[in-house]
C-alpha cells in the first residue's frame, strides 16, 4: 500500500463481519458472486465485492460455464499480508479513520453532498474540497468509503458494476 486513503476500503471490510467473511472467503478460493451470495447472503456481496476491488484486495476472471450456460465473473483475494509505504499527516490521517469508522448516516450526508457536485459535473478533488472546506484527503476518502465512488487521477468517477 503506498497512499493512505487506501486505508479506508480495508478497515471498513474489516469493521463489517460481511464483508470480512467475503475476503476470508476468498482467501481460500475463487468464487462466483452467486456463491458468494449463498453463504454470506445477497444483500452485502454487491458492496463488499465494491469496497474489496477499490482496495485492490481482490483480482477477477471469467468462470468457464457449462455448456449452454453464461460466463460468470469470479473472484479471489490478492494478497494474505499487509505491508505500508507511505506518509501523512496527523490531520489526515484522522480525517481517513474518522471516515472509515464513523456511522452510515453520518456518511451519507457527506456523500449525497459530493454525489451531488459530481451530478453537475464537478469532478475535481480539489475544487470539491475547496467548496466544502475540507482537505483532499477527506474527498478521497469519502469516495473511497462509498462504494459506488472511486478517485481516479485528480477526479471522482461513478463506478459501474
Amino acid at each position: 500500500m503506498n497512499d493512505p486513503v487506501e486505508l479506508v476500503p480495508l478497515f471498513v471490510v474489516f469493521n463489517n463481519t460481511h464483508y470480512k467473511k467475503i475476503l476470508e472467503l476468498l482467501d481460500k478460493n475463487w468464487m462466483t458472486r452467486t456463491e458468494l451470495c449463498d453463504v454470506v447472503g445477497t444483500e452485502y456481496v454487491r458492496d463488499g465485492l465494491l469496497l474489496l476491488r477499490k482496495g485492490n484486495l481482490i483480482e477477477e476472471k471469467w468462470r468457464m460455464p457449462e455448456p449452454g450456460k453464461k460466463p460468470e465473473k469470479e473472484y479471489k483475494a490478492n494478497y494474505c499480508k499487509f505491508r505500508a509505504n507511505f506518509q501523512c499527516n496527523f490531520s489526515d490521517l484522522g480525517d481517513l479513520l474518522s471516515i472509515a469508522f464513523t456511522n452510515q448516516d453520518d456518511l451519507r450526508m457527506k456523500g449525497d453532498s459530493v454525489e451531488a457536485e459530481i451530478s453537475r459535473g464537478n469532478t475535481s478533488i480539489s475544487d470539491i474540497a475547496r467548496k466544502f472546506g475540507v482537505s483532499p484527503m477527506f474527498i478521497k476518502g469519502i469516495a473511497k468509503r462509498i462504494p459506488h465512488l472511486d478517485v481516479k487521477g485528480q477526479g471522482l468517477v461513478v463506478l459501474d458494476e
